[in-house]
């Protein structure tokens, strides 16, 4: 039975991210830290501010209740820390520690040597065209009820 193209780009969609993710897991690997703990750290650099543990379980696509013994184990491993919100103290604030900023560096170093060379060779155009389409594939599920 042949795929629709629709199918066809749900498809590749889905194991392209997957895999883009699982390839650069093992690269990690040499660094200690799972998919899970790398991505964790990853976010709450990018959000440049401590987050809650609702916004980062959000931001990594995890439950709530997944997130608490990740970060159980980065606070162990002195690379967060936890902080009462100043302004609701039932919020616990997540942010790096400088341990954390540190590794923070070795995994963006890493992923952009990777990505750099899966994407060399790949039209400007077309890679910009890609871009603009996912970008807006996410604007649209966002809007979702």
């Amino acid at each position: 039975m042949s795929q629709t193209t629709e199918e066809r780009f749900s498809a590749a969609l889905h194991n392209t991210a997957r895999a883009w993710r699982v390839a650069l897991d093992r690269r990690l690997k040499f660094l200690g830290l799972g998919q899970a703990g790398w991505l964790t750290i990853a976010m709450i650099a990018k959000a440049g501010q401590p987050m809650s543990q609702t916004e980062l379980a959000n931001a990594v696509g995890v439950e709530c209740a997944t997130m608490v013994p990740m970060l159980d184990r980065l606070v162990k491993d002195g690379l967060v820390e936890k902080q009462l919100s100043p302004t609701d103290r039932r919020v616990k604030l997540i942010d790096l520690t400088p341990a954390g900023i540190e590794l923070y560096a070795k995994v963006r170093a890493e992923a952009d040597v990777f990505r750099t060379g899966l994407l060399e060779g790949i039209d400007g155009q077309a890679l910009a065209d890609a871009t603009a389409l996912l970008e807006r594939l996410r604007e649209a599920i966002e809007r979702l009820p």
